[in-house]
C-alpha cells in the first residue's frame, strides 16, 4: 500500500499544498479525497477533512527511476521488471553493453545500484517492500554456482564431521547457502561475524 494522510483544510487550494508538504512529493502523484466535512456557525469556521493517497505504480516508477539513472551516467540499458506477491515483491533485470561495468567487483556496484532504488520506492509506501535488482543474469549464475558450492561443501562437512567456513558473503548470498541446505539432516548451517566479514559456517549434526 503507498503512503496516505488524514488532514483538515479550509480549501482545496491549502489540502493540495498541505498533501504535497506531508507526503513530501509532486502533486501529480496525489490523489485527495474529502472524508467528511464540519460546518461552522454562519458558515463561519468551516472546515473540510481530506486524505491523500499517494497514487503510483510502484514497479513502473522504479523502471523510470533505474533509466534516469543509466541516462545520467550515459549508459543505454534495456530494462524489465515483474511482480511477485501481490506486489509486495519487484524484481528488475538489466542488460546492457557495459554489464561487467555495472555489476562491479564482486557484485559491489551492483548492490549499490540496488541499494539506492530501494530507498527510492520506499519513499513511496509504508509496506515492507522486496525489491530485487539483477543485471545481465549476474545474480542467476551466482546463485547457481554458490548452490554448487554449498552442496559440495555440505557433503564434505557430512563424511569428515569437520566445520567448514565459508568465505565472507553479504546477506543476498548467505541467505542462498542458508536456504539450500536448510532442509539437510546431516549439516546444519551458522553466520558469524560482522559487515563484510560475516561468513557462513558450515557444521555437521550431532548423531
Amino acid at each position: 500500500m503507498t503512503k496516505k494522510v488524514e488532514f483538515e483544510a479550509k480549501t482545496l487550494a491549502d489540502a493540495q499544498v498541505k498533501a504535497v508538504e506531508l507526503l513530501k512529493m509532486p502533486l501529480e502523484y496525489i490523489k485527495l479525497t474529502v472524508t467528511r466535512e464540519k460546518k461552522g456557525i454562519l458558515g463561519i469556521g468551516s472546515t473540510t477533512f481530506y486524505e491523500a493517497v499517494l497514487e503510483i505504480n510502484l514497479a513502473l516508477e522504479g523502471k523510470k527511476y533505474l533509466e534516469k539513472l543509466f541516462q545520467a551516467l550515459e549508459i543505454e540499458v534495456k530494462t524489465e521488471f515483474r511482480t511477485l506477491e501481490d506486489g509486495k515483491y519487484i524484481v528488475y533485470s538489466i542488460h546492457s553493453a557495459e554489464n561487467a561495468l555495472l555489476i562491479g567487483r564482486e557484485g559491489r556496484t551492483l548492490e549499490a545500484f540496488q541499494t539506492l532504488l530501494k530507498v527510492y520506492l520506499h519513499n513511496f509506501t509504508e509496506d515492507k517492500l522486496t525489491v530485487s535488482l539483477d543485471i545481465g543474469g549476474y545474480k542467476e549464475n551466482r546463485k547457481r554456482q554458490l548452490e554448487i558450492l554449498a552442496t559440495k561443501i555440505a557433503k564434505d562437512v557430512a563424511r569428515s564431521r569437520i566445520e567448514v567456513r565459508l568465505d565472507p558473503m553479504n546477506s543476498y548470498e548467505r541467505r542462498i547457502i542458508h536456504t539450500k541446505l536448510a532442509e539437510w539432516r546431516d549439516v546444519y548451517t551458522e553466520s558469524q561475524g560482522e559487515g563484510e566479514n560475516r561468513a557462513i559456517i558450515v557444521k555437521p549434526r550431532k548423531k
